[in-house]
């Protein structure tokens, strides 16, 4: 990884539509110079895919929470990620230290949807519980690495 391959990510990170040409002028390339370091980032693995960015509120999901999960026995992470992959709900969710054994990011239309989202989480197999936190107001919100 060089400072050519890390102007290209901040480029796609930026807008993940960009032509080789805005990549290439971003980078100090040809457009097929781009193209080709380009396609060597997502050989390589480096660059793990290109994805659209849907704002909740457009979906009318306008209920944001992070929700801590507290497991019965020690389930593997594949387990809890099995568990947790068909809500749709969930939008993010990762192994923690701590107390918790995972913390979830959860998406609903309102606190009804909500609430009727963590019921479906508790249900799942490993689940003993869970302590939730409503999202107010987000105050930041990068692009992901």
């Amino acid at each position: 990884m060089d400072a050519i391959d890390e102007a290209i990510i901040r480029c796609v990170l930026h807008d993940a539509r960009a032509t080789y040409a805005e990549i290439g002028k971003a980078a100090g390339l040809s457009a097929p110079a781009a193209k080709r370091r380009l396609d060597r980032l997502v050989a390589t693995g480096a660059i793990r895919g290109f994805t659209a960015l849907i704002d909740p509120q457009a979906l009318a999901w306008h209920t944001e929470a992070f929700v801590e999960v507290y497991c019965t026995g020690n389930p593997t992470p594949a387990e809890l990620r099995q568990a947790l992959e068909d809500i749709p709900e969930v939008v993010e969710a990762c192994t923690v230290s701590g107390a918790a054994d995972a913390v979830v990011h959860m998406l609903a239309r309102d606190i009804t949807h909500l609430e009727q989202a963590i019921q479906r989480v508790r249900a799942t197999a490993p689940v003993e519980r869970t302590e939730s936190a409503i999202v107010l107001s987000r105050l930041l919100n990068r692009p992901r690495v």
